[in-house]
């Protein structure tokens, strides 16, 4: 089966109110469409396509690149008429879809796993239509689904156009039940299709205006049922699945919810969180077996943490990767890396470009930035290293700090392996201090200290040869 999916994202999404496009807007940091698009992928599409707005086109395609084909809806008319917009690239020709998968680009909450139970449920039944339902206590905004006897879809009708009494019965199996729904409340449109495409494209053109002048997509149940079409249903493994995004709030039900999933993840995949709701982990972040992420700890971006790790407590950790045996303590990273056995913290910062080789060691209020500490290099207390080589074995005392930035430029500092700079010593680049060497306390270095000299005083003098 030639599989196309869909993705509905051009929606103003008024309720926002933001001038960021609705499907943009980042659910556990990554944005919403992302999820979808990822879904549909993973469900065998070999085409995905985005439909987007003239407003939101370049924003879209900045967020996803070439990874999607984009279809452009040039007028808000419903979903119906977003999906008609797809035809000219999914319909006719040797690469056409035979079917096609269609879901929203603010519904980041539906799984894999129910997307496949719906694929094998429009397969088994050699279906023209096939959507995902949920059963929902509360149904709220979202779409009643009405069943006929058969186990069929008899057609979807609108929230606003259907109050929850009409459609629930405490019984749950009395002749006189409206079907499709039960003692355990109502079963929802979850807003994930699946079509025979060529049944599709011809019956889209039939679907009637709502008093809005939009064009619903979920009228294509009743054409269908009307026609004797095979229209089924089938359900979310969670009711939480259907929940879209249309303002902040249930912006925040998504993030609430996808956190605690991906927490739910790692900690059966071996990682342990002693205090999982205080703990924020991104959806594109990978952590090894056996670490502890402690308390109020923030992983975020495409952070790679290694095994046997402890992370925090307080610390938020963005794009780094962090070795196994490494220890994070109550600091902030951001396009760092930490190779195996090392730990930094308290109250210390890496910033981009900052590299800490094995065994390197940062202590309390350290800021590392565009600087490479070698094997084995301490820096033990308050100071900063900016565009620095930091060479093995160093012992950096407290209070050091590279001068590199001049006023216009920045320059770099080499410290050579095996150096011991002295406590408040200031290097001022570009400057080289050879292997061996020894910075006195409160020396201000602008000149070259060769290998195994003294370095003293302000502006520091060579004293001797250490050797």
């Amino acid at each position: 089966m030639r599989l196309a999916g869909v993705v509905m994202a051009a929606g103003e999404g008024r309720r926002m109110r933001s001038r960021t496009a609705k499907p943009l807007h980042r659910v556990c940091d990554r944005e919403m469409v992302r999820y979808p698009v990822e879904l549909l992928k993973a469900a065998g599409a070999a085409r995905v396509v985005v439909v987007v707005s003239p407003g939101n086109e370049e924003a879209m395609r900045a967020a996803l690149g070439d990874s999607v084909e984009y279809a452009v809806q040039p007028q808000p008319n419903g979903t119906a008429g977003a999906l008609a917009c797809c035809a000219g690239l999914l319909a006719g020709g040797p690469g056409a879809a035979e079917q096609v998968l269609v879901t929203g680009g603010d519904s980041p909450l539906v799984t894999a796993a129910s997307v496949a139970r719906l694929l094998d449920t429009h397969t088994a039944n050699a279906a023209q239509m096939t959507l995902l339902t949920a059963t929902a206590p509360q149904p709220n905004d979202l779409g009643r689904v009405v069943m006929a006897q058969d186990g069929r879809v008899s057609g979807i009708v609108e929230a606003a156009d259907a109050p929850d009494e009409t459609f629930f019965d405490e019984s749950g199996d009395k002749p006189g039940d409206k079907p499709g729904l039960g003692r355990n409340g109502i079963k929802v449109n979850a807003g994930v299709y699946c079509f025979e495409a060529q049944w599709l494209w011809g019956v889209l053109e039939r679907v009637r205006p709502v008093p809005s002048g939009e064009l619903y997509l979920t009228g294509l149940a009743a054409i269908g049922a009307g026609d004797g079409a095979g229209v089924f249903a089938a359900e979310a493994e969670d009711p939480a699945e259907a929940l879209g995004v249309n303002d902040r709030i249930q912006l925040s039900v998504a993030e609430e919810t996808m956190r605690r999933r991906i927490r739910e993840r790692w900690m059966l995949a071996g990682v342990t969180m002693t205090d999982p709701a205080s703990v924020y982990i991104g959806a594109d972040v990978v952590i090894g077996m056996d670490t502890v992420i402690l308390p109020n700890t923030m992983l975020l971006g495409r952070t790679y943490i290694g095994e046997n790790c402890e992370i925090g407590p307080n610390s938020v950790i963005r794009d780094t990767a962090v070795g196994n045996n490494c220890r994070v303590t109550a600091s902030a990273l951001e396009e760092a890396t930490m190779e195996d056995r090392t730990d930094i913290g308290p109250f210390s910062h890496l910033r981009p470009g900052a590299y800490l080789e094995t065994g390197v060691h940062i202590g309390n209020y350290v800021e590392v930035k565009e600087s490479r500490f070698k094997a084995g290099a301490v820096m033990g207390h308050f100071g900063y290293a900016g565009d620095a080589s930091i060479g093995a074995r160093v012992n950096v005392g407290a209070g050091m700090i590279t001068c590199n930035y001049d006023g216009k430029e920045k320059h770099r500092t080499v410290v050579g392996d095996d150096a011991f700079i002295g406590c408040d010593t200031m290097l001022v680049a570009p400057v080289r201090v050879g292997e061996g060497s020894i910075t006195g306390a409160g020396a201000v270095v602008t000149k070259d200290v060769p290998p195994a000299r003294l370095a003293v005083g302000v502006p520091a003098t060579i004293k001797r040869n250490l050797e």
